[in-house]
């Protein structure tokens, strides 16, 4: 199983959608400018502010370990998938997807 190069303690982004509603984790950003790291489902928001939440990598782990599968996205890359038995598919970020 592949390990974060990140500590364990680094905060991450993700939503109240994916901690309180137990949703699929479906898209992750690693993102180039800052190497901050995002978890979120495929629900749809009007504020991001409304339903962010900042937690530890340990802990999104400890939420879907399946997120272990892409500990080696690189930076200025996402991952998706549908489901969490899909494969993950990786792209690179561009102006037209980030």
């Amino acid at each position: 199983m592949k390990k974060f190069k990140d500590p364990l303690n680094t905060a991450i982004f993700t939503t109240k959608f994916i901690v309180e509603d137990k949703k699929v984790i479906a898209y992750v950003t690693h993102d180039i400018e800052d190497g901050a790291w995002q978890f979120l489902s495929n629900d749809y928001y009007d504020k991001y502010e409304d339903i962010a939440m900042v937690l530890s990598l340990a802990e999104i782990i400890e939420i879907d370990q399946t997120v272990l599968e892409i500990a080696d996205l690189q930076l200025g890359f996402f991952a998706t998938r549908q489901s969490v038995k899909d494969s993950w598919t990786i792209y690179k970020m561009n102006s037209d997807n980030a």
